[in-house]
């Protein structure tokens, strides 16, 4: 399988009150607008705010997105009403991750890599 792009599709209960949380809330850049539809920015993904098809019932999904640096994106965050649903703590597996959620319940976790972790480390020498 060869994939050249991808992007989560998010099909909300209300699109123009998620579409709003992406865009003013976590000040994610719009990728393109369509008549039903806004796609966001979102490092090197995209991020699909759908008002078409049916809400997504009970959804699982996970948006994960890697920051420099969790504590100044709280700050950024809360400043601009976003709720924390987990503060930011480092994990067994090194990583600092901080939980929000957008307005249907959809979990967002804020990972920062540290300096030390594992995945900093250029082993290409080796």
């Amino acid at each position: 399988m060869d994939v050249l792009a991808s992007r989560t599709i998010l099909r909300p209960r209300d699109p123009d009150v998620t579409a709003a949380f992406y865009r003013d809330r976590l000040g994610l850049g719009i990728f393109r607008e369509y008549p039903g539809g806004t796609v966001f920015f979102a490092g090197q993904a995209l991020i699909e705010v759908a008002g078409h098809g049916e809400p997504d019932a009970g959804s699982s999904a996970t948006i994960l997105l890697q920051v420099r640096d969790v504590h100044a994106a709280r700050a950024e965050l809360v400043e601009a009403g976003v709720a924390v649903v987990r503060e930011p703590r480092t994990e067994p597996w090194g990583l600092i991750e901080m939980w929000i959620a957008d307005p249907d319940g959809t979990r967002i976790v804020l990972v920062e890599v540290p300096p030390n972790h594992p995945q900093r480390k250029d082993s290409r020498g080796e």
